[in-house]
């Protein structure tokens, strides 16, 4: 036999294997709460304009919600024969409302309908990712307040090039989850448009009223063309360009606590609660916990992608190539709340050993700069020249096998006569990191003054969502 919820046309039942592939509710289900809220919000408007009666609304809406506490409650039998989670929900309803339950599809089609769904889904969870960010912020900057005075080895090429201190390094990613709450923000502001009342792809001849199911829906407004309304998932592929950037910004974090945690750096250790041993060699800590955010950024950079191919050569509007957009999605989102979820417990697990950091920042001549200033602002020495006696003097030092510091004052005379016992003052990393006070720099009372606005930035946000009307 036919589908009974749109096999008027079709005389015969599909075959399995292409309703194997058809099927979605395996991985639809997870739009159930938004499917519910936005039949509600369309059965409401539906009564509003006369185009159903009170008493029909009245009782699809009551159908809905029973709908809804059995999902809620597990008991809701969900059937891959009705292909996806509008007609479970469709026909569990037939059941509890009556013939009046096949009202609800009026002025409006599955294409609508999914188009909807899925735009509360991404806005819902990207609500949901920017309050996780939010709490990562925290997290850093908490820690940064702690370490202001921290010295550890600042890198370039993972070599060592200057102190700076440990709370300076974690507001560096306080910084990238800033504009990775923005872009994020930013998006969903051009999602934030209602489709549902496009119909299949043209619109529809009921007297609707798409601005009262955006408003209920919290929508800012509907969308203004029907054809793109059912054809577009660009807020999906730009929340998934947020995430995707989110995400290397995570894997960068983790792979230095990767490093970090070696016996080779041995600058913070993580607890048992997220490490894991090894089945052969009982010394072994492994920051697996890390090593998994770095991994699962590949799996959200292929759901970009994959998205991105699935979109590209579909003519307006509806293909069934679009059912695609799901499970990479819900995957990818997912991944990066976990992500998330995992980097925040780890920051706030980590011990430092900031004897050992120190000792590493004073390694590889990290002062070298500071002597190169110390002779343009104290011999009034070009920059260039300046380097270059430098250079001269690590030179001599590694020749030596010894530091900057330990060179004699007629060694460092030997490359400049000017050169004064004052030198030595700028050679420990202490007194480099203190005289980085430019904006913006690692001194210790930028980092301070940093991590503190951030913390009250933050907690003014926090505060403020636990204001927040519900919906609002």
């Amino acid at each position: 036999m036919s589908n009974k919820m749109w096999g008027g046309r079709f005389g015969a039942a599909p075959d399995a294997i292409m309703q194997e592939i058809n099927a979605s509710i395996d991985f639809d289900r997870k739009l159930a709460r938004q499917d519910i809220a936005a039949s509600k919000a369309h059965v409401a408007m539906l009564r509003a304009q006369g185009i159903v009666t009170p008493q029909a609304a009245g009782d699809i809406s009551t159908g809905l919600s029973t709908i809804s506490g059995e999902i809620a409650a597990g008991s809701f039998t969900f059937s891959r024969a009705l292909e996806d989670i509008h007609m479970n929900v469709e026909s569990r309803l037939a059941t509890l409302a009556g013939a009046d339950a096949g009202r609800l599809h009026t002025a409006r089609s599955r294409n609508d309908q999914v188009a909807v769904d899925f735009r509360l889904w991404v806005r819902d969870t990207a609500d949901a990712l920017d309050a996780q960010m939010r709490d990562l912020q925290v997290a850093l900057a908490t820690r940064a307040r702690e370490h202001a005075k921290t010295i550890m080895p600042g890198f370039t090429h993972l070599q060592t090039a200057q102190p700076v201190t440990f709370g300076h390094h974690l507001l560096a990613y306080v910084e990238m989850l800033a504009r990775d709450r923005a872009r994020l923000k930013d998006a969903r502001v051009r999602l934030n448009e209602c489709p549902l009342g496009a119909a299949a792809l043209a619109g529809t001849s009921f007297p609707i009223d798409r601005h009262m199911t955006a408003r209920e829906l919290g929508f800012d407004r509907p969308t203004a063309n029907s054809l793109d309304s059912v054809s577009v998932r660009d807020f999906a592929l730009e929340v998934l360009s947020c995430a995707a950037i989110c995400a290397m910004h995570l894997s960068r974090l983790a792979e230095e606590i990767v490093l970090w945690v070696t016996p080779q750096f041995g600058f913070v250790a993580l607890s048992d609660a997220f490490t894991t041993g090894s089945s052969i060699m009982p010394q072994k800590r492994n920051p697996d916990a890390a090593e998994l955010v770095r991994g699962k950024t590949g799996r959200i950079y292929g759901a970009l992608t994959g998205l991105l191919v699935v979109m590209k050569g579909l003519p307006l509007t509806y293909s069934k190539d679009m059912q695609e957009d799901k499970e990479g999605t819900f995957d990818a989102l997912e991944s990066l709340s976990l992500c998330l979820a995992a980097m925040r417990g780890m920051i706030l697990d980590l011990t430092v050993d900031a004897r050992r950091m120190k000792k590493a920042a004073g390694a590889g001549y990290a002062t070298a700069t500071d002597l190169a200033d110390w002779l343009v602002a104290r011999l009034n020495l070009p920059f260039r020249e300046a380097h270059h006696a430098t250079g001269r003097l690590v030179a001599m030092a590694e020749a030596r096998g010894c530091g900057l510091e330990d060179l004699t004052l007629e060694e460092m005379n030997s490359v400049h006569p000017g050169i004064t016992a004052g030198i030595y003052a700028v050679l420990g990393v202490r007194r480099s990191v203190e005289s980085r006070v430019s904006y913006g720099g690692t001194a210790p009372k930028n980092v301070m003054s940093q991590a503190r606005r951030w913390l009250a930035r933050l907690t003014k946000e926090v505060k403020a969502e636990a204001t927040k009307e519900p919906g609002a």
